[in-house]
């Protein structure tokens, strides 16, 4: 499998959770400014390739592992500047956002339970 994207959680703002339990996760490379640091999942990126990951791809939170279903045109580009995309856990096919990461729907809970800090996201690229 080739490495897309690995990090390693830092912190959560003190508002994440709610986001986390809606089914949404906001990220936010450490040092963030304070207004977006409170909202989000604050992360150390570690492995950043350049090509994007594509549906099918595979997002690994802790032990979850969950299928992307849609990248929105900017995202990546942002994941890449500011560490910083939004990741839906919403099963949508077409991003609502161009910061969107669409991934296959989980339960807010689920979601919540598997972010914290320390686990480490990777984005594998299965489809190639």
């Amino acid at each position: 499998m080739d490495k897309v994207y690995s990090t390693e959680i830092k912190e959560l703002g003190p508002e994440a959770t709610e986001f986390l339990d809606a089914g949404m996760a906001i990220l936010f490379q450490t040092g963030a400014p304070p207004e977006l640091a409170e909202m989000s999942v604050l992360h150390e990126p570690r492995v950043c390739r350049e090509a994007p990951p594509l549906p099918g791809d595979v997002l690994r939170v802790d032990a979850a592992k969950v299928h992307i279903t849609a990248i929105g045109e900017k995202a990546w580009q942002n994941m890449r500047s500011l560490g910083h995309a939004v990741l839906k856990f919403n099963g949508e096919k077409t991003p609502e956002l161009p910061g969107d990461i669409c991934l296959e729907k989980l339960d807010g809970k689920r979601i919540a339970e598997a972010f914290r800090p320390g686990v480490r996201l990777e984005i594998d690229a299965e489809t190639r």
